[in-house]
């Protein structure tokens, strides 16, 4: 099957960090917050979260804070605004009942209208799209399926034939796709698996494939993962990558909470004090 090069992902996230002149860095730069998140928890599934310096990490973030609440971003029709231009999307629905729950500020918001309008974005075959009436897509379908398993609210998701739909999803190469026809992509070892698992179907689909293409993906000379194997890598593809493994139970890693999308030491020490 291959092995992880933890070390080579190690460096090479730190790498990433350290470059932040290059051109790629710059354009790249209304990126930065995301690329920390998906670097940073990448290390910490590694275990390796060591290899940073974690007070100039915060003091870099907190930098980054404006003093709008999440909450003045729900709608009257329960979704979820990306910002103050407007933007509805339920990746917007998923980070914001995501955040306010790590939080424990949940309460802030209209949960129960919040739902109501997730369940409206479902589909004829089973998946979730952006908005009502948009085609399912599996990272659509992650932050919906993410977002009812936060507030307690998977009885409205209809399991096989969504896990039907999912599982469809699996190429022969072993790798994951978004939608019917499309190339498989190592990100969606996270959007496809984390959904599957959340909905008790995770069994349908061929688990040591999948594995044995993402460790197909890693650059084994630098490190990182791509996309597809022998593609250029990056830190999105890298977070995904090892966050599918740790959802496959690949040894070594920590284990990663399938709805917060973080480790499940950190989601039980913030949410549960633990």
């Amino acid at each position: 099957m291959g092995e992880l090069q933890v070390e080579k992902h190690v460096k090479y996230i730190l790498a990433v960090e350290k470059r932040k002149d290059d051109f790629e860095s710059v354009v790249m730069e209304h990126l930065r917050l995301n690329g920390a998140y998906w670097g940073l928890t990448t290390l910490d599934i590694l275990g390796k979260l060591d290899a940073v310096d974690q007070d100039e990490v915060i003091s870099w973030v907190m930098q980054c804070q404006h003093e709008d609440d999440i909450a003045g971003l729900q709608n009257e029709d329960g979704s979820f605004s990306g910002d103050m231009w407007g933007e509805v999307d339920t990746r917007f629905s998923y980070i914001a009942i995501c955040s306010l729950a790590l939080m424990r500020q949940l309460d802030k918001i209209d949960v129960g209208n919040a739902v109501k309008y997730i369940v409206s974005c479902k589909n004829v075959d089973g998946g979730f799209g952006c908005t009502p009436g948009a085609e399912s897509h599996a990272g659509q379908i992650f932050c919906c399926v993410g977002a009812l398993a936060i507030t307690g609210s998977l009885h409205h998701v209809d399991k096989d034939l969504l896990g039907w739909w999912l599982c469809e999803r699996q190429v022969k190469s072993g790798g994951l796709n978004g939608r019917p026809e499309k190339l498989p992509d190592v990100c969606y070892s996270w959007w496809v698996l984390s959904s599957l698992i959340l909905i008790d179907r995770v069994h349908w689909i061929d688990k040591e494939k999948l594995a044995k293409f993402i460790l197909d993906c890693q650059d084994k000379e630098r490190g990182g993962i791509s996309d597809r194997p022998d593609d250029a890598v990056d830190v999105f593809h890298t977070y995904f990558g090892v966050a599918g493994l740790s959802l496959l139970e690949y040894p070594g890693l920590k284990p990663i909470d399938p709805a917060y999308a973080l480790p499940v030491s950190v989601v039980s020490k913030v949410i549960l004090g633990k």
